[in-house]
């Protein structure tokens, strides 16, 4: 699979996920795999980058879905960002690997996945199928899930950890 020549960074980011399935649509047509991916993203690592070029690897297209304050706030299990979510899109955004970027208003993505119906959704090595409440809807759709990625040995709560152990 070739990499597409690379859009400016602003022109990957697109507020209103409708407007994006369009281009998806004519995507589609064109025979090309669409993948799907999703993240807070919030501390940028190596991590982030293997998984997103690994996903990218995939197909020939790479949507992103970047978590909002909002979503990541609904999970009981995160602490709140650092970054604000456009910064966030941005910074994702600015990746080769990435060709285009939308918020992610909900706690899981599958009104994303319903909307974009991508081929692959890719998951970090971190998740299986069974942690997956959207893998019915990928599979609905006809596409699979794909773990990717290197083992989960860097993440932001590290990051997090090490910088506040090193504040004491």
């Amino acid at each position: 699979m070739s990499q597409p020549q690379s859009l400016p960074t602003r022109q990957k980011i697109y507020m209103q996920p409708e407007d994006l399935v369009p281009h998806l649509e004519t995507i589609r047509q064109a025979g090309q795999t669409i993948v799907f991916g999703n993240g807070c993203f919030d501390l940028l690592h190596v991590g982030h980058v293997r998984y997103l070029e690994a996903a990218r690897a995939l197909g020939d297209v790479l949507v992103i879905a970047v978590n909002t304050e909002a979503s990541i706030a609904s999970n009981p299990n995160r602490e709140a960002s650092i970054n604000g979510y456009e910064e966030r899109m941005e910074m994702i955004a600015a990746l080769q690997a990435v060709d285009f970027v939308v918020p992610l208003e909900a706690a899981i993505p599958i009104p994303l996945i319903e909307l974009f119906k991508p081929h692959i959704q890719a998951k970090g090595t971190d998740y299986t199928l069974e942690q997956m409440p959207e893998r019915s809807v990928v599979e609905a759709h006809g596409g699979r899930i794909e773990f990717v990625g290197d083992e989960k040995t860097h993440s932001s709560s590290e990051l997090r950890r090490h910088l506040r152990e090193r504040q004491q």
